[in-house]
C-alpha cells in the first residue's frame, strides 16, 4: 500500500513536471528543478557498504520547494551477511530565512538480507519506513543538519538510531 502511494506521488511529480502547453511554462519549470543527492562508501574490518542516493527538488520559491528521491544501498559483512536496499522518498523543504531550512522527508525502503548459510538464520525481506523532521543550515547550496525519524523501530530501522546528522547539496 505504501509503495503504491509514493509511486502515485512520483507519477503525480512527474505528471505536473510535463504540464503546461508552451515551450516557456516548460522552460521555466525546468530553471526551478534543482538537482542532488548523496554518495556513501564504508568500508573496514570485512564490511564494504556503498549508498548512491539521488534527489530533485521544485523551488515553488524563495521559501519553498518538495521533490522526489531515490535510494540504493549495499552492504556486505564477510561470513555474515549480504544486504541491499532499494527505496524512494518525498521530500518537503521550508527555508524560514534563506540561512535556515526544515525539512520533512517520507522514505520507504525495501530491504533484503541474506544470511551466510552458515550461520542457520533465515533472511530477511521487509518494508522500512522512515518520517525525517530536520533542521539545518544553509550556506550556498549546501545544508548541514540534523533530523529526526519519527517512526524509528529498533527492530526493522536500516538505521542504528533515530537521530542522523546529514549534508545536502542541490544545484
Amino acid at each position: 500500500m505504501k509503495s503504491k502511494i509514493i509511486g502515485i506521488l512520483l507519477l503525480t511529480f512527474l505528471a505536473f513536471s510535463f504540464s503546461g502547453n508552451t515551450q516557456e511554462n516548460q522552460n521555466q519549470f525546468w530553471k526551478n528543478v534543482r538537482y542532488g543527492g548523496g554518495l556513501g562508501l564504508n568500508f573496514g574490518n570485512g564490511f564494504f557498504g556503498a549508498t548512491i542516493a539521488p534527489s530533485a527538488i521544485y523551488q515553488f520559491n524563495n521559501h519553498i520547494a518538495l521533490g522526489v528521491g531515490l535510494n540504493a544501498t549495499f552492504n556486505n559483512q564477510k561470513d555474515v551477511y549480504k544486504t541491499t536496499v532499494l527505496g524512494g522518498s518525498i521530500i518537503g523543504l521550508y527555508n524560514i530565512i534563506p540561512e535556515i531550512q526544515l525539512s520533512g522527508e517520507f522514505e520507504q525502503l525495501n530491504v533484503s538480507r541474506r544470511y551466510d548459510i552458515r550461520l542457520n538464520t533465515e533472511d530477511d525481506n521487509y518494508w522500512s519506513p522512515a518520517l525525517f523532521l530536520g533542521a539545518g543550515f544553509r550556506s550556498g547550496n549546501i545544508i548541514f543538519g540534523v533530523r529526526y525519524n519519527v517512526l524509528h523501530d529498533s527492530n526493522k530501522s536500516i538505521y542504528l538510531d533515530p537521530w542522523a546528522p546529514f549534508v545536502r547539496f542541490f544545484f
